[in-house]
């Protein structure tokens, strides 16, 4: 416990800087070969910004954007609250890191809900009538802001941080067969290139019930955190055994679908801390992930 502790102290004061100097990198030059629809013929993406969302279309996930544009996904950001007529003629909402007023930048418990019950109602309606929605709450306070939209979907998200090898925190790897579930269609889909391995960047892990198929899974010893403020743990934090939790599911419902991730850096790239470090797809040790972002979008889409 104790070199954990001190593991976490040390990673607090490196990602308590990181968290707040994170800014978009565009510069990749990734592109599908090849691309699932022509140019701008895709389905349409609606990214959230209308809940102080920290990643967004035009900020920290620019770069998903750029990556979904390039294989023909129409994208446009969302500032309304959700409603059947907000949502209408949406093919995938995404929800990334969305947070409530008095948390945006208190990131202390309690976290409060990011969505009203009557915008609950209207994505659960939405999708069940043939909606997809990509859903990614993060660490503390993304996941306590979105448990209840998830909770609707029968995914029990938490408030913490989670880590799989807890003596030495910080990304995740889940390679085929190794938290990777390689029989699942995004990772091993009809038309396109097979996954080998994702990886992660500090989220929460989350429970499901039998009606989801898991995705990315923990390993044994994993384990959840969870602090009363975001990065800083002692050895009075509560700690949970997290083997076997999830950071990646998804599930049909109704006639929709709904793909739920733990993590949001994985989805874009960013260049982190004043040494500006790459996180996210253009990461050294992330090769698979700008591939594995679009099949999670074409399963969402149902192009595969």
């Amino acid at each position: 416990m104790q070199l954990f502790f001190l593991a976490t102290v040390a990673l607090f004061l490196a990602l308590s800087t990181v968290t707040a100097q994170q800014l978009p990198d565009t510069t990749f030059t990734w592109t599908p070969d090849p691309p699932a629809y022509a140019p701008g013929s895709g389905p349409l993406i609606l990214v959230d910004a209308a809940h102080h969302n920290f990643h967004t279309a035009d900020n920290r996930f620019r770069p998903f954007a750029i990556l979904a544009e390039r294989d023909g996904f129409r994208v446009a950001s969302n500032d309304q609250p959700f409603t059947a007529k907000s949502l209408q003629g949406v093919g995938i909402l995404v929800i990334a890191n969305a947070v409530s007023a008095e948390n945006e930048r208190q990131w202390t418990v309690p976290s409060y809900p990011a969505f009203t019950t009557a915008e609950i109602a209207a994505v659960r309606a939405w999708v069940e009538q043939g909606g997809a929605l990509l859903l990614i709450a993060d660490h503390m306070p993304f996941g306590g802001a979105a448990q209840d939209l998830a909770a609707v979907f029968g995914f029990h998200f938490t408030n913490g941080f989670a880590y799989s090898d807890p003596a030495h925190p910080g990304p995740d790897v889940f390679r085929a067969g190794e938290g990777l579930v390689a029989e699942h269609p995004i990772a091993t889909p009809l038309h396109g290139d097979i996954i080998d391995s994702v990886r992660t960047f500090t989220g929460q892990a989350f429970l499901a019930d039998e009606r989801a198929t898991p995705l990315l899974r923990f390993p044994e010893g994993s384990v959840v955190l969870l602090p009363d403020t975001a990065w800083q743990f002692n050895e009075l934090t509560t700690r949970l055994d997290a083997s076997g939790w999830l950071q990646g599911a998804t599930r049909e419902f109704g006639q929709g679908r709904v793909a739920v991730f733990g993590e949001a850096a994985m989805f874009t790239s960013q260049l982190a801390g004043p040494q500006q470090f790459r996180v996210g797809f253009t990461s050294p040790d992330a090769p698979d992930n700008p591939q594995f972002i679009l099949n999670v979008l074409r399963w969402l889409a149902q192009t595969h």
